[in-house]
């Protein structure tokens, strides 16, 4: 599971059976997503094997607020929620999605 486009909430529930996964709430119509979508797109190159989930908050709009309701991180777009163990253990939105925060959120912990 490399990276899964999420659809429906069963998308995002069988997701969270990994370790840890990255996920990434993306509006097509916010300049400001574009700019954090284009830091997530480097991070996944950067680092190809890192289990992604990707929800687009316009099209599947359920699907985000469901994932805040489940989680208990407030919705926001842009968004990237780290989960560990099927729990969010870290979240970042808006400018402070860089490749840099993700790096940092991915790295391993002590």
């Amino acid at each position: 599971m490399p990276h899964c486009l999420l659809h429906d909430l069963a998308a995002f529930a069988q997701g969270l059976q990994q370790p840890r996964v990255l996920l990434f709430k993306h509006s097509p119509s916010c300049p400001i997503s574009a700019a954090a979508l284009a830091h997530y797109e480097v991070f996944r190159r950067e680092l190809p094997d890192v289990p992604t989930m990707f929800v687009d908050v316009i099209a599947d709009r359920a699907v985000a607020r469901g994932i805040a309701e489940a989680c208990g991180v407030r919705h926001e777009s842009p968004q990237a929620i780290l989960f560990e163990l099927g729990k969010p253990v870290w979240h970042a939105s808006h400018h402070a999605i860089t490749v840099g925060s993700l790096h940092a959120a991915w790295a391993p912990r002590c």
